[in-house]
């Protein structure tokens, strides 16, 4: 996604969620006709596969929703976040910004240290942990009307792609509770459930992650 990983652009220059979108969009886009891609988003990467799923559903043979955000053609994003910001306990020691002067809702949004070590990575090894403190960049917060609009998605297009989720039981951000909330409203064809993992899975249960992955590669494509 863009201004985030390795991507060159910075928050500030991705002014809306389309813009955010737009690397896996022209991924998308430039994928031959014949081929098919297993997409597997993580936390708020859900929202983008879900983009992707209603834009080319016959480019995908399978949507991976890993510990996700999971909006449907029923259960708008509004809705999720609404819940969301309901039952997360608190942002600790992330710091937030203000671009639009401090009377406005803030624009951007950074992990703390304490935040990343209790909330994200507290079952992780130590060294990943070390490393996301050392890498961690700002990501924006897009107004919530405009992220509903841009991932409206649709029964025939979206309701086509065959998804799985993969819960991770001891997230603490996206909590077990809240994942199995969305995937009651938004029923999937699998659920799988990751023991004891945190919510970057692929750090706390890399070797689970991986062999459920090419399993699912396997039935899907």
């Amino acid at each position: 996604m863009a201004a985030c990983g390795i991507h060159p652009k910075r928050h500030d220059q991705v002014p809306s969620i389309s813009n955010y979108f737009e690397p896996l969009m022209e991924f998308m886009a430039a994928l031959p006709s014949e081929e098919k891609v297993v997409l597997v988003g993580h936390s708020m990467g859900g929202v983008s596969i879900a983009v992707a799923m209603e834009r080319f559903p016959d480019k995908i043979a399978v949507a991976v929703f890993l510990t996700a955000v999971m909006p449907g053609p029923d259960f708008d994003l509004l809705t999720i976040n609404q819940k969301f910001n309901r039952d997360l306990d608190s942002y600790m020691d992330c710091k937030f910004t203000f671009d639009q002067g401090p009377d406005k809702p803030p624009t951007s949004l950074l992990f703390g240290p304490e935040f990343l070590s209790t909330k994200l990575y507290q079952l992780s090894p130590p060294e990943d942990l070390s490393l996301a403190t050392l890498l961690m960049r700002p990501f924006s917060i897009y107004d919530e009307i405009e992220l509903a609009r841009e991932s409206i998605v649709t029964k025939e297009k979206f309701g086509s792609v065959p998804r799985v989720y993969f819960v991770g039981d001891q997230d603490k951000v996206i909590k077990e509770e809240f994942q199995r909330w969305m995937i009651e409203n938004n029923p999937t064809d699998e659920v799988i459930v990751i023991r004891s993992s945190d919510h970057m899975v692929m750090f706390s249960k890399p070797k689970e992650l991986s062999s459920y992955l090419q399993g699912i590669v396997k039935k899907y494509c």
